[in-house]
């Protein structure tokens, strides 16, 4: 009997995405690989180890997106040394939280970045990128100084793949704002509110809508405020049903959880 040749393991020594477990599942199925083969490339070096960071290329076979760098605290050297290795891997990669000298050297280094200078934020792509979920996200914010939060939330509803638009300036300090998007607030799926101040948007928009909504507490406001803790408080405290509370200037996390709600938490890709 003739022996079956071992598969030759992928260059990058595992399966990272759905479409290559896919793919080595269905050889195991037509005989081509063995189950126990199977199980050591999928199983084979989900970590990759660099000098000042640990990569987890498995993160979106399990959690449904890939890792995604949190880029505040880190060197322009090592941010783009970890997107390059996150980036020959996954596509789209995300990086959040990076400052001017960061986005300018992801920038230099990757010439079809987008950088999302307001957000903070810096979106690796190697093929244009339909949209998912049954519905959109529509992210609000007060005003113009919680744009960089606001923005957060959108950009990583959109690179997840969820419909998203973002309405600006429409706190409670002029409601006759906020009113007149009443259509657009009532056919969105998911909102995100961002707010900072006293954090009493959510609370309003909560009130004029049955859509689930992510409140975001920001660092904007005078010293009473104490860096966001006031509008934290008072988005915890809120007496509209279906208020759900992020960490303050938590635009990612808001945009995040919106997209997971929006697609019903069905895995990417």
């Amino acid at each position: 009997m003739r022996s079956r040749p071992n598969p030759r393991p992928p260059p990058w020594g595992g399966c990272v995405r759905r479409d290559e477990l896919r793919s080595l599942l269905a050889r195991v199925r037509s005989g081509a690989v063995t189950p126990a083969e199977a199980a050591r490339t999928i199983d084979r070096a989900p970590l990759e180890h660099l000098a000042f960071a640990t990569l987890d290329h498995q993160r979106g076979l399990r959690a449904g997106f890939p890792e995604v760098v949190f880029g505040q605290g880190k060197t322009p050297a090592q941010l783009v040394e970890i997107a390059r290795r996150l980036h020959a891997r996954h596509d789209p990669v995300l990086i959040t939280r990076t400052d001017l000298a960061g986005r300018a050297a992801l920038a230099a280094s990757f010439p079809r970045a987008q950088v999302h200078e307001n957000a903070r934020a810096v979106v690796l792509r190697r093929r244009a990128q339909r949209s998912a979920g049954r519905g959109q996200v529509l992210v609000l914010c007060a005003g113009t100084a919680d744009l960089p939060v606001a923005e957060e939330a959108l950009v990583t509803a959109r690179v997840m793949g969820s419909r998203a638009e973002l309405i600006a300036d429409v706190g409670v300090a002029g409601l006759h704002r906020l009113l007149a998007h009443r259509t657009r607030l009532r056919g969105a799926r998911v909102l995100v509110v961002v707010a900072g101040l006293e954090g009493a948007l959510p609370s309003v928009v909560g009130g004029l809508t049955d859509r689930p909504l992510i409140a975001v507490p920001t660092s904007v406001g005078y010293g009473s405020h104490f860096f966001g803790l006031a509008p934290l408080l008072a988005m915890l405290n809120s007496c509209a049903a279906g208020v759900t509370v992020v960490n303050v200037d938590n635009g990612f996390g808001a945009g995040y959880a919106a997209h997971l709600i929006n697609t019903g938490a069905r895995p990417h890709g």
